[in-house]
This record gives C-alpha cells, structure tokens and sequence, in this order.
C-alpha cells in the first residue's frame, strides 16, 4: 500500500476506547504511517497529547472547536498555550466557526477563533480550520490574519464542504485543503469537482473519524486505515493513480505538519 497520513482523526473518542490499539494497528496494515489525533476542548485536546505520547506515529492537535466558544473563560487561555507546546503537538485545533449549530453566539465564536489564529503565529504552528455555514465569515478572518502577519498564517481546511469559490480564496492565501468521507458520498458530485480543482500542493485527506465513514460503509464508525478509501476517491476525480494521490498528500501533510 502507497504510504499516506490521515490529517484528522479524533482517537480519544469513546468510540475508540475498547480497541485504539487495534485502530491504530489496522491504520498502520494499511498504509497510514501518521495520523494527527485533533482535540476540540481542554479535555479532549489533553487526551490527543496524552495518546500521541503513548503511540508512534501519531501526533496531536489541541485547540477549542467554536461550540465551545460561549464557555471558554478566560483561564482556558493559559493551560491552552501550555498543551500547544507539548512535544508532539503539531497544530493548533479544532478552532474555527459553525453557524449551523449556533451553540456559541457568532461573536463569541469569531473572538475565540481569532485569538487561537494569533496564539498560533506566536508558536508557528499551522491551524486546523472548522468552517460550518460560516464561509464568508471563515475566509474574512483568516485573510486579515494573514494580511496583518505578513502571510504567518498557515494550516488547512479540515472536511472541506465549501465552494470553489471559497477553496480559492484559501488558496490564495497559502492555506491547505483536506477531504473526508463526505467526498464519497453519492450526492457529492460538486464537491468532487472542488477536489478536482485544488492545486497538488495543497492537497491534503483525513477520516474525521469517527464521523464520516465513506461510502460504502457510510453510516458505521469510522478510523484512520479508511482515509485510503477517501484518497482514492480523490485520486479517481483527479485522474491520477492512488500511489500519485499518496504522494502528494503524504508530502504535503510532513511539511504542513513537520512530520519528518
């Protein structure tokens, strides 16, 4: 099997707590050399260090996802930029905005999400971007960030739902673009045509599992050895091989990621 990397997975899930080791086995039986295990809150984000720690291989994400953004008091701040600067940490998130779900006021989602984006310029770690129903909004923080640093601002769009349109502007400023699942799906013609379209260099594939299991096994618990199931997808879309699809990403993803 082609060597690739899932960019997004989140292994301290429950779901995971009776066989991680075998999830983390069966990833690797199929290819998947890395996996980055992404927190959404101080909990959740201490254990994906604690698992990156425990696991070779795996690397972790901290940051806080914007349901939280309404409770996330000021302490959090501190004890947030002490996770990022553990060892293995490699970005900062799952941060961004969700105007679907709406569990946290807009502006308190866009407070939160813009000073993640600093902390992170501070620490030269790359972000990991959730954008829900919140493109405009997305894409207008993220370019004055990168406006206002002098381009510092680096990372990816995880589960990359948008438009071309929007995929554009992330692009244009030197941001990544990952796929989930959801590129499988059935429906998912215009997504796939979005998949098509971005640049090689900033290709990058995840599971998001244990959400987003791809198609044909949609609907049951997902895990990082599927990621081969959405580089594929992609790669057919593209017109490529899987071993080519592979190579990109996974270079991409060590690069993003500082993998090595």
């Amino acid at each position: 099997m082609p060597e690739l990397v899932d960019t997004h997975a989140h292994l301290g899930d429950k779901r995971f707590d009776d066989d991680l080791d075998e999830v983390i086995s069966r990833a690797g039986e199929a290819g998947v050399t890395r996996i980055v295990t992404v927190g959404t809150d101080l909990g959740s984000s201490g254990r994906a260090v604690e698992i990156a720690s425990l696991h070779e291989g795996v690397f972790a994400a901290a940051g806080i996802h914007p349901h939280d953004a309404k409770s996330a008091p000021a302490e959090w701040r501190p004890e947030l930029a002490r996770l990022v600067s553990r060892r293995k940490v490699v970005a900062l998130g799952e941060i961004g905005l969700d105007f679907y779900y709406m569990h946290s006021p807009a502006e308190d989602q866009e407070r939160l999400f813009a000073w993640q984006i600093e902390l992170a310029g501070e620490l030269g770690l790359p972000v990991i971007v959730h954008s829900r129903d919140a493109e405009e909004r997305t894409m207008a923080i993220l370019e004055e960030a990168a406006w206002n640093s002098d381009g510092r601002v680096r990372g990816v769009m995880h589960c990359f739902s948008g438009s071309a349109a929007t995929m554009r502007r992330a692009v244009a400023i030197r941001m990544h673009v990952s796929f989930a699942g959801s590129v499988t799906f059935k429906k998912a013609g215009a997504l796939r045509e979005v998949a098509a379209a971005v640049p090689a260099d900033r290709l990058l594939v995840e599971t998001d599992s244990p959400y987003m299991s791809p198609e044909p096994k949609r609907g049951g618990r997902n895990e990082p050895a599927r990621v081969v199931d959405v580089a594929r997808c992609v790669a057919g879309t593209r017109g490529v091989s899987l071993e080519e699809l592979a190579e990109a990403t996974t270079a991409n993803a060590r690069e993003l990621f500082g993998l090595g």
